[in-house]
């Protein structure tokens, strides 16, 4: 089974960025590496001069490299950059949104997990205009998963596996708006939430994690004891999504539970030390409120 390194969706500092991806390029056992600013158009410059460095190391240590198009596409510059991207002839593309589709031509591209595809005349569709990879939205139970799959046996799909999950976008800031700013204005204040921002309910109870214009869950997705029924399933590639923790050694805990060296219940005590406070759940894929955990096996 394949590891997906999907985007680094935080703002984090530039030169952290660029050095993250230098040590999962050096370190991590993962196939498919994601780069790009996918959450905020206005991120984009801070990435933009590492980018090709990046690509570089990434390639040379044999790791296959997609290009993250932007989740929400509105104003005018941010339909210019996705136009750009997908027209770009060295650039192997991740669409986002489906908006970019007008401008990839004939190309092949992969489709990331902000994309609505919950079932397999969706993927079907997207298939037949060139997808030959798709990480499926991880709210979908395993039947939705399993049946997609069944569907389309030459596309590579992929389950959103490690990291906060992402529940929404909005063209608003509430990451600006909590610090008083507007969106226009923002200070790039949400970098100093390189995990996210913490949303508790009114009894203090943790809800969400705000990321800019996204909005996430305040549990961490992990399906570590999944793994045996997805690749039933027909699941090609397991996506980790960065957080603020040690993710080459996250990969390295899900690379040997798929290998079938390590034990899930040890390597899932073992990521709870790698990103402690953060409650594991894997609800979706059990068909149950998504910030449960299911023990048992599907």
């Amino acid at each position: 089974m394949q590891l997906t390194l999907g985007p680094v969706l935080y703002h984090w500092q530039p030169e952290r960025w660029r050095d993250f991806y230098f040590r999962i390029a050096d370190e991590a056992p993962v196939d498919t590496v994601v780069v790009g600013e996918a959450v905020c158009s206005k991120r984009t410059p801070f990435k933009q001069d590492h980018i090709p460095a990046v690509v570089e190391r990434l390639e040379a240590a044999g790791k296959r490299v997609l290009h993250a198009s932007l989740i929400l596409v509105s104003l005018p510059r941010e339909r210019r950059q996705t136009r750009e991207l997908m027209q770009a002839a060295e650039a192997e593309v991740e669409i986002n949104d489906l908006t970019c589709l007008a401008s990839l031509g004939e190309r092949a591209f992969s489709v990331g997990p902000f994309v609505n595809v919950y079932n397999e005349a969706a993927a079907g569709f997207l298939a037949g205009r060139g997808a030959s990879r798709i990480c499926l939205p991880p709210e979908l139970p395993l039947p939705a998963v399993t049946s997609i799959a069944a569907a389309l046996p030459r596309v590579t799909i992929e389950v959103f596996a490690f990291g906060r999950l992402p529940l929404a976008i909005s063209a608003r800031c509430y990451h600006a708006r909590a610090h008083k700013l507007s969106k226009d204005n923002c200070r790039f204040v949400c970098e100093q939430d390189p995990d996210g921002m913490p949303v508790a309910t009114l009894d203090g109870a943790g809800f969400l994690s705000i990321n800019g214009v996204q909005t996430l869950s305040h549990g961490c997705a992990s399906l570590l004891g999944d793994i045996p029924a997805l690749r039933e399933a027909g699941v090609a590639a397991l996506r980790l999504s960065p957080q603020d923790c040690d993710m080459v050694a996250v990969a390295g805990l899900f690379r040997e539970v798929a290998d079938g060296r390590l034990d899930a219940e040890e390597a899932e005590c073992r990521l709870g030390a790698i990103y402690p406070d953060v409650p594991l759940a894997n609800g979706f894929l059990h068909a149950v409120p998504g910030h449960q955990h299911v023990r048992k096996s599907v």
